[in-house]
């Protein structure tokens, strides 16, 4: 009966193919890392991810506005102290048209330039809607969350299909201790998504979100780690029997 080729006994071009796979998926990984950690990751205004961090983003502040936390977050680099004070006075006064033609000038100056030319960003080309954003932050709309939501699951779930196919054919471990690593990703993938559902409305499960991406990202590095150490560097024991 031919048993199935393991990491170690594949050609050169297929450990090549499955290595270069695995460095871009390993990049992509740590870029993502660090997306968290400039934008979830200053929700609070401090550096680093925290529940707070997950609470603000997907449940909101209830005491202040998405421009007001953004002002003292991920965006406090892109004015000076004396226009945030500005901008932050306007939200709090009731963020009124007329003063919007006062913080006009802050806003061309500071803002206009990427918040005219990103989509991904909130517009900020007239009163109507940069007022959407200087209303009181009520967390992740359900359109933004349905776009998130299936986009992540779509693609995160295609990366680990293939480092899970990777992973198969290392050794040294037990068929059901792969599997449990293998089955790890997706299930707190699952974990992960439905977490910003619910913290949306009970801001107690942001821990979930946490729990979630930590527990695929780790699993993520155990097979990544795993696989490229066999097909590099681990050398199989030869039977002499």
């Amino acid at each position: 009966m031919q048993t199935r080729m393991t990491l170690s006994e594949l050609k050169l071009s297929e450990k090549i193919l499955y290595t270069g796979y695995l460095l871009v998926m390993g990049i992509g990984i740590l870029m993502a890392i660090l997306q968290i950690f400039l934008t979830h990751g200053m929700a609070d205004g401090e550096i680093g991810v925290s529940v707070d961090d997950v609470v603000y983003s997907y449940h909101g502040n209830r005491n202040s506005s998405q421009l007001e936390a953004k002002l003292n977050g991920s965006m406090k680099d892109k004015a000076n102290d004396l226009d945030r004070a500005r901008l932050i006075k306007w939200v709090r006064d009731g963020a009124t048209e007329k003063g919007y033609e006062e913080v006009k000038p802050i806003l061309e100056n500071n803002c206009i330039a990427c918040h005219s030319s990103i989509e991904s960003l909130a517009q900020f080309n007239s009163y109507e809607e940069i007022s959407e954003v200087a209303r009181t932050d009520e967390g992740a709309s359900i359109d933004s969350l349905t776009r998130v939501s299936h986009i992540h699951l779509f693609g995160i779930a295609f990366i680990f299909i293939f480092v899970g196919y990777i992973f198969t054919m290392s050794v040294g471990l037990s068929e059901v201790m792969k599997s449990i690593i293998i089955a790890i990703p997706f299930a707190f993938l699952i974990v992960d998504i439905s977490s910003w559902w619910v913290t949306s409305i009970y801001p107690a499960f942001a821990w979930l979100t946490i729990i979630g991406g930590f527990g695929y990202m780790i699993a993520f590095a155990v097979m990544w780690f795993v696989s490229m150490y066999q097909m590099w560097l681990y050398v199989p024991k030869i039977n002499k029997n």
